[in-house]
């Protein structure tokens, strides 16, 4: 029997601007919650011991965290819809604690679930087309991409037809559910990567060759966590018909070579590392020359079916300039405020793409309550057809919002308490949930995030800062991504207290790179003096409205590393 929301409108059976389950899709997550169901009353009955049961939960998206399971819901390229919303707000309500966290591989994440209910709660899931499969495991984990696909004004081509493509490529895919570590890939089809491309397993980029043929940069090689890397060129120009065997002949060698006595050193990263990419390069080649090509023999076909599903929304015919939305700037500072940082360009005439802030000053980085989701759902049918995005700095993004109704979209957010313009500003902080929830961490990174987030409310004194990304993660496997933070924070256990490190320079575009230690780390207390430091010197040295980490590779990281340790009067301070 499902269980889903009473209140939940019908299946879409019509176009849409995002891709709907076939029967193939719908069969498939069934079978896979039935499976699951049946695993979960063995464990339950005592027939499976939890280290039996730890893989079967883990294919489904479940951990056992430090309190509690927690189940990971896959988001696949971060697109949502408004109906599949508003059921994980149902889901919130019924089975946890009345809200999601939002993460950085544009998943969401439920804290509290009890174990007997996980099968109803992955059935409520298949009700809307979701599922938490590939959310865990030694897999093709969950595709990302560019949380403004498609409407980005500075695109080439929408990457979310190449992130489905690789979904269901991926999905189960027999040669590739046990590699031997996680693996990651990430997909963007515009000038700017806000993907974070470089830092996958796997990061492809799409482009045209000089035939006016479309492909894919292939980068290989990129991760974080113990051992960061920033991905390297393997192909510069991959035509798309040959997608899926290139990675196909990535992952077996992958699959042959990494290695499998140490799980700090099996993800592909390493083997790039340590066996050279021109070796990986030749391999890889030889690999893709060799390999069979009759079962790619339909991907052209394929590839324009799935991408038939990505076509524009009907937009309507209008101006480039609103007048409407002028005069509301005009008479409402706040409102102007929030246009200025949470709004950006859209490629289509009179429309705009809005970022909704997950990130209120003293807040949970991307937990949003279901009464929020719900408010999201609505305004998303209201003024946008129904469609959002999860980005991987934990925020939502509207990515069809007239420029008309951007003064009533704001009143509505703004009453919801989601109307905080931080958007890529310094209160705008990627946090992992560090050691409140999770069993890995070594310290603690909601706090750290609270307290800066409070010392820095001022909302003139953020837009005076500009741009600046701070990222925290509460262990070395930077599920908060600090490695690419312009300032990164990485909470370590220190004989028995917690003790944060602070990283400069890391960047997450296509200029990306790894940032680089401070000093000794400092306590709890000490970090939001420590950025105050290091932002006081940035102001004093920048020219004109260049960005922090700009101004730090003009200047060096020996002048920023001398600012912060400038000591306080209590004597805090690197």
């Amino acid at each position: 029997m499902t269980a889903h929301d009473p209140a939940l409108p019908p299946r879409p059976n019509a176009a849409t601007t995002t891709y709907v389950y076939d029967e193939f899709d719908a069969a498939f997550v069934r079978e896979r919650v039935a499976e699951f169901r049946g695993q979960v009353e063995r464990r339950l009955a005592g027939a499976l011991t939890e280290d039996e049961f730890r893989p079967f939960r883990l294919m489904n998206g479940l951990y056992l965290q430090l309190h509690a399971y927690m189940l990971r819901v896959a988001i696949p390229y971060g697109a949502l819809t408004s109906r599949q919303l508003r059921q994980l707000a149902y889901i919130a309500d019924r089975w946890d604690q009345g809200y999601g966290h939002f993460t950085t591989r544009q998943n969401l994440q439920f804290n509290w679930p009890k174990l007997v209910d996980v099968p109803d709660i992955l059935e409520a899931l298949a009700d809307v087309d979701m599922h938490a499969i590939q959310t865990s495991g030694n897999c093709i984990r969950n595709v990302t991409a560019d949380h403004f696909a498609g409407v980005a004004a500075d695109e080439i081509e929408d990457p979310r037809a190449t992130a489905e493509f690789l979904r269901q490529w991926s999905s189960a895919h027999s040669e590739f559910s046990f590699l031997p570590r996680k693996f990651k890939i990430a997909v963007t089809g515009a000038e700017n990567d806000r993907a974070a491309i470089k830092a996958h397993d796997i990061g492809l980029r799409i482009a045209t060759d000089a035939a006016g043929e479309r492909g894919y940069e292939v980068i290989v090689g990129g991760g974080l966590g113990r051992s960061p890397f920033i991905g390297k060129v393997l192909r510069e120009f991959l035509p798309r018909d040959e997608l899926l065997a290139y990675l196909e002949a990535i992952l077996r060698v992958y699959n042959r070579f990494g290695r499998r006595d140490n799980k700090y050193k099996a993800r592909i990263k390493i083997l790039v590392h340590e066996t050279g990419l021109e070796d990986i390069r030749a391999q890889v080649e030889a690999e893709f020359a060799a390999m069979d090509r009759a079962p790619f023999a339909h991907d052209s076909e394929e590839f324009a079916r799935v991408a038939a599903f990505f076509a524009p929304p009907p937009y309507e015919p209008l101006p480039a300039q609103s007048a409407a939305l002028e005069a509301a700037e005009r008479e409402h500072a706040d409102f102007a405020a929030f246009v200025a940082v949470n709004v950006a360009p859209h490629k289509a005439s009179g429309y705009a793409i809005v970022t909704v802030s997950l990130k209120p000053i003293g807040g949970i980085p991307g937990d949003a309550t279901s009464a929020q989701m719900r408010v999201l759902a609505d305004v998303a049918d209201k003024f946008g057809f129904g469609e959002l995005r999860v980005s991987h700095e934990q925020n939502i993004i509207l990515p069809h919002v007239k420029k008309d109704d951007l003064f009533a979209l704001w009143r509505e957010l703004d009453a919801a308490g989601l109307a905080t313009a931080n958007a890529g500003l310094l209160t705008d902080i990627i946090s992992c949930p560090g050691l409140d929830y999770c069993s890995l961490a070594t310290a603690r990174s909601i706090p750290i995030a609270q307290a800066i987030s409070r010392r820095f409310a001022d909302p003139e004194r953020q837009r005076l800062i500009g741009r600046l990304g701070i990222k925290i993660s509460g262990c070395i496997n930077a599920c908060g991504h600090h490695h690419i933070g312009a300032i990164g924070i990485l909470g370590l256990e220190k004989k028995g207290v917690e003790s944060y490190q602070i990283t400069l320079g890391g960047d997450p575009t296509l200029s990306a790179s790894i940032g680089e230690l401070l000093g000794p780390g400092v306590s709890a207390e000490e970090v939001p003096d420590v950025i105050e430091n290091l932002v006081d010197f940035y102001l004093a040295e920048r020219q004109g409205d260049e960005r922090f980490i700009d101004t730090w590779r003009r200047l060096g990281h020996k002048r920023f590393k001398e600012s912060a340790r400038r000591e306080g009067e209590d004597g805090s301070g690197i």
